[in-house]
């Protein structure tokens, strides 16, 4: 659908500005991707018009027979590209699908490891001006000084230490691959969770160029857009066993 540029004129030049700057650079952030033309044409349609609080089958409200079978198909193609038991599309951004994980599985306090922001780590990994490091107590993992790659040394000796309630694996600039098998030996070693976000390789995953963590994450979040090019949003993939606590976290406990 074509922007209608005589309803407002400054938009209008604006968003032309926009893209006229998109399409005469080169954007080099890899997560930083653009949309097709149909993509944009399926965010910017009468979708936009429908309230749909709830999930398949349950909504508050009327007329969202549609839009059940829109939630239902995301649902059942993320489980098959990554091999999951449940998928929940619902969540606004990767952030409120942190946000989601944490609220469904955790108690207020409980401790956490995450990557440091300062290795390679995300605000939402236990930065201490975001919710999640005032929040939970996280315990910050980083990278070995002479191949900055995640240090799974240390990774072991702070899980031992503190014995966390959840790992969280993932990165948001960090280039190397990230093996979750390690990750999941150290969790079972002192009974915790494993949470990987997988936001800004999620594309990798589902091209079979980088390890997919499904089988060995208890959950797994990961953003829509970034490496996967569709649009702006969120999802997690969780097995079978967490989905009610997922769904309920998500709504009504964060988005409504």
């Amino acid at each position: 659908m074509p922007w209608p540029a005589s309803s407002d004129d400054e938009v209008f030049a604006l968003i032309a500005a926009e893209e006229r700057r998109q399409n005469t650079t080169i954007q080099l952030i890899a997560s930083e991707n653009f949309a097709s033309p149909a993509v944009m044409a399926a965010t910017g349609s009468v979708l936009t018009n429908k309230y749909s609080e709830g999930y398949p089958g349950r909504r508050y409200y009327g007329g969202n027979m549609v839009v059940d079978e829109i939630e239902e198909l995301a649902r059942q193609r993320a489980c098959a590209l990554f091999g999951a038991d449940h998928a929940n599309v619902q969540p606004h951004a990767g952030a409120i699908a942190n946000m989601g994980v944490y609220q469904a599985l955790l108690e207020p306090g409980d401790t956490v490891l995450g990557m440091s922001l300062d290795h390679g780590g995300h605000l939402t990994h236990g930065s201490p001006v975001n919710f999640s490091g005032r929040q939970y107590h996280f315990v910050s993992y980083g990278v070995t000084a002479s191949d900055e790659r995640i240090d799974l040394d240390q990774v072991r000796d702070l899980a031992r230490e503190h014995r966390p309630r959840m790992i969280v694996a993932g990165a948001t600039a960090y280039p190397r691959i990230i093996d979750p098998v390690p990750l999941r030996e150290i969790a079972d070693e002192v009974g915790a969770l494993l949470m990987f976000d997988a936001a800004h390789i999620a594309g990798l995953i589902a091209g079979g160029v980088h390890p997919n963590p499904v089988p060995h994450a208890d959950v797994v979040t990961f953003t829509t857009h970034k490496t996967l090019r569709g649009p702006r949003g969120g999802a997690i993939l969780c097995r079978q066993e967490h989905a009610a606590a997922i769904d309920k976290a998500m709504f009504p406990g964060i988005q409504g």
